[in-house]
C-alpha cells in the first residue's frame, strides 16, 4: 500500500499540571515558567508513544489567550524541551537512550564537581540540612514509600548542585534536568534501587560533613555513573 493511505500513530496527549496565572509579571515569561515546570514535572518517559500538547487546552488551564502561551512555546522549543510539527501539532522532545546515558554522564562531572565545590563553600546547616531530608524513612524502606522517596532523591541532587554555590554549574545543568529528573523518577523503584540509592546519599553526606573534598567528589560522580549504567542495561524501551 502507497505510505500517502498509512495511517500514523496517534501521539498521546497530555494533561499538564497548570492553574492560571497572575499578572505580575508578563504573561509570555509566567507561561514559559509553569510550562517548562510542568514539563519538568510531568512522566515523560512512561509511554512510548509521542506525548503531544494541545494550545487550546493550554491556554485554558493557564487563564490567558493563545498568544502568550505560544511565544513561551516557542522559547521551550529554542531549549529543545518541545518540537513543532507544521499541521500535526507540538510535542515534547523525548531523548533516545544513547542521548540520555550521555547526558547522566554529563550530569555526574556537574554534579560531582558541585560536591567538590560544596565541601569548601557550603555552610555546616546546609550539609546538615541533606540529612534531614531523609528523616521520613528512618523507620521504613524507601520501597515502601516509593513516590516520597522518589521526590527526596531528587531534591537531593538539586540540593547538592545549589550548595555548590556556582551560578555557572546550575545554569549549565538546568537544561538535562528535565531529562535526567524523569530516568531517576522512573528508575528508582527498580531493582532495589531506592534501598541503595539511600545507602549511597548516607555516605556522600558523610563526606560533605568531614568536608572530604576528594571523597565527596567521588562518591557523587560514581553515585550517578551507576544510573547511567543501569539505564545502558535495562531500558531499551528508550530506543
Amino acid at each position: 500500500m502507497s505510505s500517502e493511505f498509512q495511517t500514523e500513530a496517534v501521539a498521546t496527549p497530555l494533561m499538564l499540571s497548570l492553574q492560571p496565572i497572575g499578572a505580575s509579571a508578563s504573561l509570555r515569561d509566567q507561561a514559559y515558567a509553569m510550562l517548562r515546570q510542568a514539563i519538568a514535572d510531568a512522566d515523560i518517559y512512561q509511554t512510548h508513544e509521542e506525548i503531544r500538547l494541545d494550545e487550546r487546552v493550554l491556554s485554558e488551564s493557564l487563564g490567558v489567550s493563545r498568544t502568550p502561551v505560544r511565544e513561551a512555546m516557542t522559547l521551550l522549543e529554542q531549549e529543545g524541551f518541545l518540537r513543532m510539527v507544521p499541521r500535526r501539532g507540538i510535542y515534547i522532545v523525548r531523548k533516545s537512550k544513547r542521548e540520555i546515558v550521555e547526558m547522566i554522564q554529563m550530569w555526574a562531572a556537574l554534579e560531582s564537581m558541585a560536591a567538590r565545590l560544596a565541601t569548601l563553600h557550603a555552610t555546616d546547616e546546609e550539609i546538615a540540612r541533606l540529612r534531614h531530608m531523609f528523616d521520613n524513612f528512618r523507620d521504613a524502606t524507601p520501597a515502601e514509600h516509593i513516590a516520597e522517596y522518589s521526590d527526596a532523591n531528587i531534591a537531593f541532587h538539586q540540593a547538592i548542585v545549589e550548595l555548590s554555590k556556582s551560578q555557572i554549574i546550575l545554569d549549565t545543568i538546568k537544561n538535562i534536568f528535565i531529562h535526567v529528573r524523569a530516568i531517576r523518577r522512573m528508575t528508582i523503584s527498580q531493582s532495589d534501587r531506592a534501598s541503595r540509592s539511600i545507602v549511597d546519599h548516607l555516605r556522600i553526606i558523610e563526606a560533605l560533613e568531614q568536608r572530604d573534598t576528594e571523597l565527596a567528589e567521588r562518591l557523587t560522580r560514581q553515585h550517578s555513573l551507576d544510573l547511567a549504567a543501569f539505564v545502558e542495561a535495562n531500558c531499551d524501551f528508550l530506543d
